[in-house]
């Protein structure tokens, strides 16, 4: 499979929440916590589970960054 995204996040699924229409996937990405809202739906199709090696594709429009000056 080819993408076009380039802003790949491999990590480890830590939590799943699953609602009514939408689930909260956390993800363990290095030393960071990443959290993505997917539809239950697509938990189920894809077979998440908490332990599991997968990455986070990240396409955005907007993206900031932080210096940290010891604020």
């Amino acid at each position: 499979m080819k993408l076009s995204t380039r802003n790949r996040l491999p990590g480890t699924i830590v939590e799943i929440v699953k609602g009514e229409a939408a689930a909260k996937v956390s993800l363990q990405v290095g030393d960071n916590h990443v959290v993505a809202l997917i539809t239950a739906e697509s938990v189920e199709e894809l077979g998440l589970e908490v332990g599991q090696e997968v990455t986070a594709l990240v396409k955005a429009t907007d993206m900031m960054i932080l210096i940290d000056e010891g604020f």
